[in-house]
């Protein structure tokens, strides 16, 4: 596996006498698309609030491209989220903003780029995310699948290390769906950022995923590339996988 950028050892997170997370051991490698998969209520997004931060452990250690962050300081936490992207749910866009405007909003807060290299850096994450010369769109004229690539646009227009993706493709047609999950495999090949996915959409997590690491009651219960998770004895994974997925007979070599 490449070298990881995110490293989680031992974490446990409760909730009162809810256990979300019990001794999460996993790595996610750098460069690649990690997807994080399971039902609703297994800590996914857990998993994602700690890993950027925004909740601490209350056993274990959490890295991220080489820093602590249980137990780092504001400033650290700052830099730290300044090189990860993060794709919402519903896209998570400004309505008072025009498309550009939403895309440059992160530059403008976190760069010292003036005017002209600005609307050059959206222009070009447009392009990249295939709606070139919408800046001037608002997101309410926008389709749920236009939402969404305007999103990543924003998300990766800081140039970030890592991007994060809290059920990408929800709320969206099936035709729709292929054409994210297409546009996020593209990205990776060009842009080498390491993909973070949350999702409990089977068949779009095999569509994307370099590896899969699935949750249940709190514990990783599969982990590795796409045919190892599908060749897993665990009862809950086969069961899980089974309503979508034609799983390879266990006995064959």
């Amino acid at each position: 596996m490449a070298e990881p950028i995110v490293r989680f050892t031992g974490v446990r997170k409760a909730f009162g006498d809810k256990v979300v997370l019990e001794g999460l051991d996993i790595e996610l490698p750098r460069g690649q698309t990690s997807v994080i998969l399971g039902p609703s209520g297994t800590g996914k997004s857990v998993f994602l609030k700690l890993l950027v931060g925004l909740l601490e452990p209350d056993e274990g250690q959490i890295e991220v491209d080489g820093v602590r962050v249980d137990g780092a300081t504001e400033r650290e936490l700052f830099a730290l989220r300044k090189k990860i992207g993060m794709l919402f749910q519903d896209g998570a866009l400004f309505d008072s903003m025009s498309v550009g405007d939403n895309i440059a909003f992160p530059l403008r807060r976190h760069s010292d780029l003036d005017d002209d290299a600005i609307d050059a850096a959206v222009a070009l994450r447009l392009e990249q995310v295939g709606l070139p010369g919408i800046e001037d769109q608002m997101p309410a004229s926008l389709s749920g699948g236009m939402r969404k690539r305007v999103s990543l646009a924003r998300a990766i227009v800081m140039e970030p290390d890592i991007v994060l993706f809290d059920e990408p493709n929800s709320g969206l047609d099936p035709v729709t769906s292929d054409e994210i999950d297409a546009l996020i495999g593209r990205m990776k090949e060009e842009l080498g950022i390491s993909f973070i996915v949350i999702s409990h959409d089977i068949v779009g997590a095999f569509a994307v995923a370099d590896r899969i690491a699935m949750l249940y009651n709190g514990a990783l219960v599969a982990y590795g590339t796409s045919d190892e998770v599908l060749r897993s004895q665990h009862p809950f994974v086969r069961r899980f996988l089974a309503r979508n997925m034609d799983l390879p007979d266990l006995e064959s070599p």
